[in-house]
């Protein structure tokens, strides 16, 4: 049965007051050999609370598992590394062998994850713009039709072909210096267009 941290710190303030497992085991009504091993955990500077890792048959392998899993790049199969470790000697299911490869790729794709760096601009180089839904408003004929707002501000964050000519109305009532470039605020990967390819149109 587990203990709890709170039975744990007894079990190691008895033993600090006694220095002797047997005489502290009455104090904290536990095992001595529960206590021994608590504060051996604690002298050897491991987790007294997690379980101790018992030696697996799998162990001496696990090196070759790994060398295997990083040459392939995370995608040898488990029933391939299983037949490569019989003929080494491996003795063991293919079930053991299926969850020491599974932990080695897990292992590999966390050190080769794609990292994500922030974008910085520099200050008034980008216009950022995007679309939203607007009040629905009356048509020529008098029935109500959905509109498309067009939002625009110069960010210090930084147009795809429906907002070239929005990009560029909008360039000219800000009635400052044009930017040279222009961003979507879009799920979708943003399209960058050059202000010489917005005044061509």
């Amino acid at each position: 049965m587990k203990k709890s941290d709170r039975e744990i710190m007894e079990i190691l303030e008895a033993f600090d007051a006694t220095g002797v497992a047997h005489s502290a085991a009455p104090l904290c009504k536990a095992d001595p050999k529960t206590v021994r091993r608590y504060a051996l955990a604690r002298d050897l500077g491991r987790p007294v609370s997690e379980p101790a890792g018992r030696p697996k048959m799998i162990d001496p392998f696990l090196d070759k598992i790994e060398e295997w899993v990083d040459r392939s790049e995370g995608k040898v199969r488990a029933d391939i590394v299983h037949e490569r470790l019989a003929v080494m000697g491996f003795t063991g299911n293919e079930r053991t062998t299926r969850r020491a490869a599974a932990t080695a790729k897990a292992r590999w794709r966390a050190g080769h994850r794609r990292t994500y760096r922030p974008w910085i601009t520099e200050p008034g180089l980008w216009l950022q713009w995007d679309w939203g839904c607007g009040p629905p408003v009356p048509g020529p004929d008098g029935t109500p039709r959905p509109t498309l707002l067009f939002c625009a501000q110069r960010a210090p964050r930084g147009c795809d072909g429906a907002g070239v000519s929005a990009c560029t109305a909008c360039q000219r009532r800000l009635g400052t210096p044009p930017v040279p470039h222009a961003k979507s605020e879009n799920v979708r990967p943003a399209r960058r267009l050059t202000i010489e390819a917005m005044m061509q149109l």
